[in-house]
């Protein structure tokens, strides 16, 4: 038996019908032939799971889920801790990533200070650091051919005023993407909303960095979920900062599950992104609003309802 014979009759045996709390959550019983789970079929765009939302299915070995996703139809993958992985799995993944035709869409250029005051402060240590980090970074990047990179410039500095702040993130953009300009590497800068204190949190904000930064390497992710909560408006404000937007992320908002799961119109937001000709990664960095194998299941199926736009 084949690789997607296997797969198939699993999900047929794992539960291609939900019910109970499963019925709460979507209209109608997953039906694989309208919903094909296990043949391989690819997206109108291109989703990146992470490590572990397939992991009833294909086990706990990121290797093996990275197959499970190929055989899936998705053809990215995206893992937000790569750069703390040792060289030898960097390596592992970034082969195995090559021989399937796959693609790593973000890991963060994470030095220990995106979730604290650093940059905005400007000083020497906080900007020494993210260079360091940003050419490990690079070399990570070379082991997986990775594009793009994830940059956090951290917290407010509420002692200093908030143009002086902007000037810093500013210098310390610059810096960065000097280092990554001539590899070809682009570090998209996040806009969040887990907090307050966060520095960056509307897309207007990345927007002027970008713009002043005036690198290739330097460009905004715009993560839906994120957007959703802090401005709304998607649509309009992707269409404002297009120009400078080169990655997206997804989740439904409330909850941060997949989409249909919350108050955010994916169909819509997926059929503009791709009459716009986005041909980027789409990471989805949520949850599962359901557990175990069915809920697994329950996630293929809303990518292929929501990417059901043509």
């Amino acid at each position: 038996m084949n690789r997607i014979e296997f797969l198939k009759n699993s999900a047929i045996a794992t539960g291609t019908l939900l019910t109970g709390s499963a019925v709460n959550v979507i209209a109608e019983p997953l039906d694989l032939s309208r919903h094909p789970v296990a043949t391989g079929k690819t997206f109108n765009l291109d989703y990146a799971p992470h490590e572990g939302m397939f992991a009833q299915h294909a086990g706990t070995g990121f290797l093996d889920q990275i197959r499970y996703l190929y055989d899936m139809g998705f053809r990215s993958i995206e893992d937000n801790g790569f750069l703390g992985r040792s060289e030898t799995e960097q390596t592992q993944i970034g082969e195995l990533l090559a021989k399937l035709g796959m693609r790593m869409g973000v890991f963060v250029v994470d030095g220990g200070d995106n979730w604290k005051i650093s940059l905005t402060t400007g000083k020497k240590e906080f900007k020494d650091h993210f260079k360091e980090t940003c050419r490990r970074s690079v070399e990570a990047a070379k082991r997986c051919n990775a594009k793009w990179l994830t940059v956090v410039p951290g917290f407010y500095e509420r002692k200093l005023p908030y143009g002086i702040q902007m000037s810093n993130v500013v210098d310390a953009m610059r810096a960065g993407a000097e280092i990554f300009e001539p590899h070809g590497l682009i570090m998209v800068l996040e806009t969040l909303s887990d907090t307050p204190e966060l520095f960056l949190q509307h897309t207007h904000e990345t927007y002027s960095v970008c713009k002043a930064v005036n690198s290739p390497s330097c460009k905004i992710l715009f993560d839906i979920y994120h957007m959703q909560r802090n401005e709304g408006d998607l649509i309009v404000n992707i269409d404002r900062s297009w120009e400078e937007i080169a990655y997206i992320q997804i989740g439904d908002n409330p909850g941060r599950k997949e989409p249909g799961t919350g108050e955010i119109n994916y169909k819509n937001i997926f059929k503009h992104l791709y009459q716009k000709g986005y041909k980027g990664v789409m990471g989805m960095e949520h949850g599962l609003s359901l557990k175990g194998k069915e809920g697994e299941l329950r996630l293929i199926q809303a990518y292929r309802e929501a990417d059901n736009f043509l």
